[in-house]
């Protein structure tokens, strides 16, 4: 596996480090009219200012900056909203609605709290139209409520939206808080316009776990001082980096086989076309590390079996019982574990080594292999007895992670995405769409890319050190048992 970067990409580094980047022309806009009707940043304010915000939506939530007297730029945003990750057509009604831009108020001096400009028109406009209403006939106890009720909800109706609304987003505040997310965001933007103008898997796949890695981080913050949830804040950083890194691998990947694909279609021209046309070809999931062949595949069966043949850095991924880590969390019901793991004295032996010997013969370094794998290549779970028994197995491989006996990757997959893992890889899982009243076939390639999107988190995870698989590990089998492949 790489090693985890430590900058980001050049790509993203002038994301969000000045308000509207790509269009400095709406900073001064926006400027011009906090000048005018707001007030601003200067050496007069006061911790009562109330000063105006400058926002600056995004795909993922919004900046809000504001706006300095001596006409310069800020660098720190005063404010970062997150928007929760897969929203809603109505949840992101709800970021504009919050964005939106602040009420003009009407100051009283007999009564602290001010009027909307908004609610003292609709008053006049109701008073009026009652008036109307009642001189022609409309009884005066329909008129009349509806007279007092109008202003009352344009006064306090936006109220009760925004507290609404800003349950679908988590809000941070604060320099300290802010420059953190505003690294975070700008490695993010960088994804989600990677993702924009592309139809690959990896890259929206990415830009979604970039959506919730910045949730993530924007929960933290909302409640705690950096200082307190730094571990967890440094974590997600380095997952983001190593997803901005991986986008702009995968993006001149892309440009190099397009211009392969020129030069082919170039040269074939006057051919009758294949399969596929070279223009419209199928695209294949990439793997996280060197190139190999689809994780949890079948390969070639090796002549012989030794010490040689053993792949290092090889993974375990099983299905269990969901649990969950502590009062709050999420369910866990997918877990990934380094195959030396397999030899841990605590695990039930033989079995584990045989698994372990079964696991790391003929694979590619890194590689992914579910434990439904394993049991497509053992004659679908017939040959299971030969090995070992997989259930007592990855009964104490749990009890090992639960302990913290040993580095453990664990996941709360959606239920689609177990169900592929949990079958063997030329299966089918089919679900029913209630919204287009069909059933819907999930095969292979799906299943191909919930384990790339595996393989990003264990990358994310192992670029810093290699998994742990415990201590006081039994040598590896010598020679093949069985089972073998």
């Amino acid at each position: 596996m790489t090693a985890t970067p430590h900058t980001p990409p050049p790509a993203a580094a002038a994301h969000h480090e000045r308000p509207f980047t790509r269009d400095p022309g709406r900073w001064q806009r926006e400027r011009t009219r906090a000048l005018r009707t707001g007030h601003v940043r200067d050496h007069t304010c006061s911790a009562a200012c109330e000063l105006v915000l400058v926002h600056e939506r995004t795909p993922w939530g919004w900046l809000a900056w504001t706006v300095p007297g001596d006409g310069s730029a800020p660098e720190i945003p005063h404010q970062i909203a997150v928007l929760t990750p897969a929203a809603t057509r109505t949840q992101r009604l709800a970021l504009r609605w919050l964005t939106r831009r602040p009420a003009q108020r009407i100051a009283r001096d007999t009564v602290p709290r001010s009027l909307r400009f908004s609610a003292v028109a609709v008053a006049l406009v109701s008073l009026v139209a009652g008036l109307f209403a009642m001189s022609h006939g409309v009884p005066v106890d329909v008129a009349l409520p509806a007279m007092l009720l109008a202003p009352l909800l344009a006064e306090h109706l936006p109220d009760r939206l925004d507290s609404r609304a800003r349950e679908h987003v988590r809000t941070v505040e604060g320099d300290n808080a802010c420059r953190y997310l505003q690294r975070l965001a700008t490695l993010h933007t960088s994804i989600v316009q990677a993702a924009a103008g592309s139809d690959r898997h990896e890259l929206r796949r990415s830009a979604e776990i970039g959506h919730n890695l910045l949730w993530d981080a924007a929960s933290l913050l909302q409640a705690r001082d950096t200082s307190a949830v730094s571990e967890g804040l440094i974590a997600r950083e380095r997952l983001m980096l190593q997803l901005a890194h991986q986008v702009a691998q995968i993006i001149q990947r892309t440009v190099h086989e397009d211009a392969t694909a020129d030069k082919d279609q170039t040269r074939d021209l006057g051919r009758p076309l294949g399969l596929y046309s070279p223009s419209v070809r199928p695209t294949t999931p990439h793997p996280m590390t060197a190139p190999s062949p689809l994780k949890g595949t079948v390969l070639m069966p090796q002549p012989e079996s030794g010490p040689a043949d053993r792949t290092p850095d090889v993974y375990l991924l099983f299905a269990h019982e969901p649990y969950y880590p502590g009062p709050g969390t999420q369910e866990i019901n997918t877990t990934v574990v380094a195959a030396d793991s397999l030899l841990h004295p605590q695990v039930r032996q033989p079995d584990g080594a045989r698994i372990h010997d079964l696991l790391t013969q003929g694979r590619q370094p890194g590689e992914i292999i579910p434990l439904a794998t394993l049991t497509h290549e053992l004659n679908g779970g017939a040959d299971w007895p030969t090995v070992g028994d997989w259930e007592s197995v990855t009964t104490d491989l749990m009890q090992l992670v639960r302990s913290e006996d040993c580095d453990a990757l664990s996941l709360g997959l959606p239920e689609i995405a177990r169900a592929l893992v949990c079958t063997g890889p030329h299966s089918h899982v089919r679900a029913y769409d209630a919204a287009a009243d069909d059933f819907v076939v999930y095969g292979s390639s799906e299943r191909a890319a919930v384990l790339d999107d595996v393989g990003m988190l264990l990358t994310g995870m192992a670029t810093e050190q290699p998994f742990w698989p415990g201590d006081g590990l039994l040598p590896p089998l010598v020679g093949r048992h069985p089972g073998g492949r």
